[in-house]
């Protein structure tokens, strides 16, 4: 529908009588025209199904707001999307900060390391590697190129010294103190409590305060590990009148500075500790590492 109506009026033109000076209407004198008058409608008349047009410029403009809308979703979404690859790019060079210094660190670390100690003797392959390999019999431990064995049963001195030669060993003689390290680390781990000791070769049976291996040998005075006030020579006129002329070894806590010989009476019974050098051969070798 147009926004303007037209609306139709009749007009009737009367011709004036010449002589009475009167208007005399005639159905013929009408003559008719067509008028038309523009008028603005302001509503839609009732039960009318027309629509108000809807205004171009309104249209337009919700069109540019979406847009707006639209666009400027997409520029915060590409703002988000430049932060969280900032914040990843520096995540990243900080972690490879981070791991430079710790490879640095190691670096270091590992720099000043020594090297794994080579072991004195290896499984041998030829005639001549086999004689710088050293194995002991089974129920003996090795350290260097001796064995050891810790008994289990418990002897005087003096039986103790004569198990060990019938087992073509002595009871043991201590010449370094690794040697004692050795023996002071393992008998932690082999007494039942702190007075479970093992008797070692050292006596002054034959003279008083000349300590003396089983050998014959003297004690080497820059090689001694008596703990606190030993050798006390205690005399108990019951149980062991003629004082204390033997020695054991031995602290379950660990010792001091690996000190912990005590003089005890030879009489009584103890667990010892025999010694001898152990055999050439491939088999059964057991290797101790370099210091």
């Amino acid at each position: 529908m147009s926004q303007n109506e037209v609306v139709y009026s009749d007009v009737k033109f009367v011709r004036q009588n010449e002589k009475t000076n009167e208007s005399v209407p005639s159905p013929t004198d009408a003559t008719y025209s067509e008028v038309k008058i523009q008028k603005q409608s302001t509503e839609s008349p009732a039960g009318s199904h027309q629509e108000a047009p809807t205004s171009g410029g309104s249209k337009v403009t919700a069109e540019r707001v979406v847009l707006l809308v639209i666009i400027a979703l997409l520029i915060a979404a590409i703002c988000g999307l430049t932060v969280t690859l900032f914040n990843n790019k520096k995540a990243q060079e900080s972690l490879r900060i981070k791991w430079e210094a710790e490879k640095r660190n190691l670096t270091g670390i590992l720099s000043n390391m020594k090297p794994y100690p080579t072991p004195t003797c290896m499984t041998a392959t030829t005639a001549a590697e086999n004689q710088a390999c050293t194995r002991c019999e089974d129920g003996w431990e090795q350290n260097g190129g001796k064995c050891y064995y810790f008994s289990n049963e418990k002897l005087n001195w003096n039986k103790s010294r004569t198990w060990c030669e019938n087992n073509t060993a002595h009871l043991v003689k201590i010449d370094s103190r690794d040697e004692q390290t050795f023996l002071e680390v393992t008998l932690r781990y082999k007494m039942d409590e702190d007075e479970d000791k093992f008797w070692i070769g050292l006596t002054d049976s034959e003279e008083e305060k000349i300590w003396r291996w089983a050998d014959g040998s003297p004690l080497n005075e820059s090689l001694i590990f008596w703990l606190g006030t030993e050798p006390d020579n205690w005399i108990d006129n019951g149980a062991q009148p003629e004082g204390e002329d033997c020695v054991r070894m031995g602290e379950k806590g660990g010792a001091a500075d690996l000190k912990c010989w005590f003089d005890k009476s030879c009489k009584t019974p103890q667990k010892f500790i025999c010694e001898k050098a152990g055999t050439d051969g491939a088999s059964q070798t057991v290797c101790m590492a370099r210091n």
